[in-house]
């Protein structure tokens, strides 16, 4: 509930930041030294620099307005509706949402300025209607909903501060970090391919991915790349080791399946089961191709990881983690170590230490 509400007040301050900083240019754009143009006459209450200040407090108040409640209706949108209707009407009810709002907003706004500075303002019924600077106004938030969407969207696919980094060419060149990564794999996925045919296999690892995107904001994870069944994620090192998150990442997706067991046993008569590895260390990150830019790490720790998580058939348990990751963790009083001890990965020459991590019942 915690971590619900840090990712809704972390949203809500970007929306509103963006939106009053827009909407405050707005006014910049479409008031400043309007009076002084030839053939415009302005009434006194928006002449000069007043006016310009006036319009300014009024533009960011929808804007701050305006981040309130887009935050809220993108936080509902994608936590009740994301993933039970298409994309297409998505974005139409968002919009009808986004629109009827905004003309609350504006009406709202205008009657508190009315009052305030006893300006004659039109807001009865129906107003918008024949407003022609409105839908200036609503023709200007369409193209910056746009540059915001991207900026979301740009975000999402590189997580963030990666996307900042991209645009201010970091990654053009190999950057050396420490990360950890996590590979999360489907267990007996050939016998569940097998046993409900490729498309409903199809919906029930969309149905996983699912529930595990709905917890990693939560422990702060970033997704690298879906492999098939397989789910690579990774952490910055140190917000890894905070609070345990990738440790808790795990135990909460385990969680998140299990609040949902009737779900998944009414629509495909079984409960998923997932089994992940765990290392981390430095390794080196840059960006490749043209077409399809992505970020790719190279190193070490990548394959270490995978080899890992193989090793949990073998062991019969479901959590891996290296020695050497496990050492910088603070394990908390309702998890448990245990060494399974040393084994010799493929393609390694030295053996590496690991250890399953369980919680207690």
């Amino acid at each position: 509930m915690k971590r619900s509400i840090k990712n809704y007040l972390r949203l809500l301050w970007q929306s509103v930041l963006f939106w009053s900083l827009a909407m405050g240019f707005f006014s910049i754009f479409r008031y400043y030294g309007i009076d002084e143009e030839e053939g415009i006459y302005m009434i006194q209450e928006y002449r000069g620099y007043t006016g310009t200040i006036r319009a300014l407090m009024g533009f960011s108040s929808i804007g701050i307005l305006i981040g309130f409640v887009y935050a809220t209706i993108d936080l509902l949108f994608d936590k009740y509706a994301s993933n039970k209707i298409s994309l297409v009407y998505n974005l139409i009810i968002r919009t009808i949402f986004y629109f009827i709002t905004t003309v609350i907003i504006f009406t709202i706004i205008m009657d508190i300025f009315s009052d305030i500075y006893n300006l004659n303002l039109d807001t009865n019924r129906g107003w918008w209607k024949e407003n022609k600077s409105f839908w200036a106004t609503i023709l200007y938030i369409v193209m910056v909903s746009f540059v915001f969407s991207f900026i979301k969207i740009a975000t999402e696919k590189f997580g963030r501060g990666v996307f900042i980094k991209m645009l201010l060419g970091k990654y053009k060149s190999p950057q050396e970090e420490k990360r950890i990564f996590m590979f999360l794999d489907l267990k007996d996925s050939t016998t569940i391919a097998e046993k409900l045919g490729h498309f409903k296999y199809s919906q029930f690892i969309q149905d996983c991915f699912y529930d595990l995107n709905t917890v990693v904001p939560k422990h702060e994870a970033e997704i690298y790349q879906y492999v098939g069944d397989e789910a690579v994620l990774s952490w910055p090192y140190k917000k890894g080791l905070a609070n345990n998150n990738c440790v808790s990442l795990f135990f909460a997706f385990q969680q998140k399946k299990q609040s949902k067991a009737n779900y998944y046993q009414e629509k495909y008569g079984m409960i998923p089961e997932f089994k992940a590895g765990l290392h981390g260390g430095k390794l080196m990150v840059t960006e490749v191709g043209v077409i399809k830019k992505e970020i790719a790490y190279h190193g070490d720790v990548i394959n270490t990881s995978a080899r890992i998580q193989a090793e949990c058939n073998n062991h019969k348990v479901k959590l891996l983690i290296s020695e050497e990751l496990l050492h910088d963790l603070s394990i908390s009083s309702n998890l448990s170590a245990t060494f399974l001890g040393s084994v010799l990965l493929k393609g390694k020459q030295k053996e590496v230490n690991i250890h399953t991590i369980k919680k207690a019942l």
